[in-house]
């Protein structure tokens, strides 16, 4: 199970309403909602700048926190709406939705890539091109991987490393279910004929340009 699941700090919201989430807002903070999960919903208010920060980095809906709210027990939980100012853009109101730990939720995972160093295009200088860094795959909420580890001590030049070739963490699946393109083994790029050929026409060029000085 992954070991760098975000904490998410919050403050439990006394008042409930427009007039407490006014409140709110005037002290910095952006007022919330955390429901589902078999228990009651709970208000809660979050620091404006954090919350905005987070937004910035993306993919703030598909990512899974650990909520944490004074004199409450931490809960996992996903995000499910963020209301936004229609003027300004910016946070009024977020929703949480809590987990059990057997839920499914969406969630992009990292792609690590392991002994590169001793994979037999290396000495060749063969080059590694990543066309997904990260992944989104459909996990149970008490088993998320850390990463989605792909092998390639045996990754040649030419190879091509697709969905249906990774072996996928226990109890996950992409949720792309078609076969897509995760990166691919080039060879190094070399000096063609042509290049030389220009390179040398341009010489006298560039003299004749430096005597003219």
């Amino acid at each position: 199970m992954a070991g760098n699941i975000p904490d998410l700090e919050a403050t439990a919201r006394a008042g409930t309403g427009k007039g407490a989430a006014r409140s709110a807002r005037r002290e910095g903070m952006v007022p919330g909602v955390v429901y589902g999960g078999g228990a009651d919903p709970v208000a809660i208010n979050l620091d404006f700048n954090k919350l905005l920060t987070r937004l910035r980095k993306g993919r703030f809906l598909a990512t899974l926190f650990n909520l944490k709210v004074e004199g409450q027990e931490d809960v996992r939980v996903i995000c499910r709406g963020v209301q936004r100012d229609v003027v300004k853009d910016l946070p009024i109101h977020v929703d949480f939705m809590r987990l059990r730990q057997t839920s499914k939720v969406n969630l992009f995972v990292g792609v690590n890539f392991i002994n590169a160093e001793n994979a037999p295009y290396a000495p060749a200088g063969g080059m590694l091109t990543i066309n997904r860094a990260e992944i989104e795959l459909r996990v149970t909420a008490n088993n998320i991987p850390e990463s989605i580890d792909i092998d390639l001590s045996e990754a040649n030049i030419g190879d091509v490393i697709t969905s249906d070739s990774v072996t996928w963490p226990e109890g996950s699946k992409p949720v792309i279910d078609r076969e897509f393109t995760i990166a691919a083994i080039s060879a190094p790029k070399t000096v063609s004929a042509d290049d030389e050929e220009e390179g040398e026409a341009e010489a006298p060029e560039a003299a004749a340009e430096g005597g003219e000085e």
